[in-house]
């Protein structure tokens, strides 16, 4: 991995990519969905603050979690802008996360648990299916919508 000087200040974007493991077309993306940032030289080349080392291993780690880019891009406009995140700072935008993860690690822990019955009968019912009609107690009423009060 190549090392960048702790005197500088602003990163290429060549120097982003080397060190974040994230390809160049990947920083474009994230700048313009507003997860990162640049400044432009008289050159209208890209620079980057340092701290965007950490704002991408930030967006790298949410996205492997199923975290959506949206819900990334607010968090990350939490942060201040004057200094480099800290632990406390990604503490604090990470435990916002914790019950959204929670609730996805339930439903593919349900997923997996009922996937043998699903692919045992192929069927995909909804009347009846566990993956496609979890708890459905409204269907044993028959078919069409039984939300509105019958006279």
């Amino acid at each position: 991995m190549p090392q960048i000087s702790n005197k500088v200040q602003e990163l290429t974007v060549g120097q982003l990519s080397a060190r974040s493991g994230s390809a160049v077309s990947a920083l474009h993306f994230y700048e313009t969905k507003g997860l990162i940032s640049s400044r432009r030289t008289s050159g209208n080349q890209r620079r980057y603050d340092r701290d965007a080392l950490r704002r991408v291993a930030f967006i790298r780690a949410a996205q492997r979690v199923g975290i959506p880019l949206a819900t990334i891009r607010e968090a990350l406009s939490e942060l201040p802008d004057e200094r480099t995140p800290n632990r406390e700072d990604w503490a604090r935008l990470s435990e916002t996360w914790r019950g959204e993860l929670e609730q996805r690690i339930t439903q593919l822990a349900r997923l997996r648990d009922h996937l043998d019955d699903c692919i045992g009968c192929g069927c995909l019912s909804l009347e009846n299916c566990a993956l496609s009609n979890p708890d459905d107690l409204n269907g044993l009423r028959g078919a069409g919508s039984r939300l509105l009060v019958e006279h």
